[in-house]
């Protein structure tokens, strides 16, 4: 019954001409440091590079990140991606938040995160994650395809399974997996975790802010995606209380030459500069350490 939630219809309206007009959907981190939000805007022609694309505002009040006294927070384009949801030359933009004045907005994470890979640009750190997540059912509580009354049986058959009563929610995956590949964004690969209607999706390798920017965008692209087959996705990394697998975000890092990189491909350990682990405060300010 789970499997029939969908909503996945064809829009009929997305066929039509723009007018040469493209429509740019803006995104940000809300207050939570946890949420994103967004809104579209039109522009009069395709950008070619991200200063093409006009800052913006919106009202700060509203997601936790001004009063209502002076609530204008500003929008700085820092990335931009193929839309796959509207297609054509559509975009997504990720965006900075800045305040009135230009300075970084106390909740803006990335230009702080951006200044430390700026003073290692040279050293060229590359990055490789592994986001994992949870399904939920469209109120947010039920985890999604799980017997409405009692649990699943133990885990144990579900870490990468196959068939209906292993796996739920494949065709979301498989969206997404799509989707990020369309957008532009490094996707290397995917696969189901250890609790059942649990996921894992794997961005990288890549280099420098990069890193932030395409992760925080494969999440919302995730998030878009579920909402048509009204599923909730959640990063929270321990969802379920009890003996049931949490939702973690593993980082590799790792930096050098070329040559370095070869050797370390070569040898599995390199030079001893590869590692698999929180790489400290600068990964701490782009991504939030309390979920996924």
């Amino acid at each position: 019954r789970c499997e029939k939630t969908a909503r996945w219809q064809r829009n009929p309206f997305l066929h039509l001409d723009q007018g040469g007009a493209v429509m740019a959907y803006y995104i940000w981190i809300d207050g939570s440091g946890e949420n994103m939000r967004g809104k579209t805007r039109t522009l009069l022609r395709k950008p070619n590079s991200v200063g093409d694309l006009p800052e913006w505002n919106y009202d700060g009040s509203s997601t936790n990140q001004s009063t209502g006294e002076n609530s204008d927070v500003l929008l700085k384009p820092v990335a931009f991606y193929r839309d796959p949801f509207r297609g054509g030359d559509n975009i997504l933009v990720m965006c900075e938040t800045l305040c009135p004045d230009g300075t970084p907005h106390p909740t803006n994470k990335r230009s702080a995160c951006k200044e430390k890979m700026d003073l290692v640009s040279e050293h060229r750190p590359w990055f490789g994650i592994e986001q994992e997540y949870t399904m939920f059912a469209s109120n947010g509580v039920h985890p999604y395809c799980w017997p409405e009354n009692g649990y699943p049986g133990p885990q144990g058959p579900y870490y990468c399974g196959v068939g209906a009563n292993r796996v739920h929610g494949r065709k979301i995956v498989e969206a997404h997996y799509r989707a990020c590949l369309h957008a532009g964004i490094k996707i290397a690969g995917s696969n189901a975790e250890v609790m059942p209607s649990q996921w894992e999706y794997q961005v990288g390798p890549c280099e420098g802010i990069e890193m932030g920017d395409m992760l925080w965008v494969s999440r919302w692209i995730l998030c878009r995606v579920a909402e048509e087959f009204n599923v909730v996705i959640s990063f929270d990394p321990k969802p379920i209380d009890g003996d049931w697998n949490g939702a973690g975000l593993h980082t590799k890092h790792q930096y050098g030459s070329d040559e370095t990189r070869r050797r370390a491909r070569c040898h599995k350990k390199g030079d001893g500069k590869t590692s698999k682990r929180n790489t400290g405060n600068t990964l701490k300010l782009m991504i939030p350490t309390g979920r996924g």
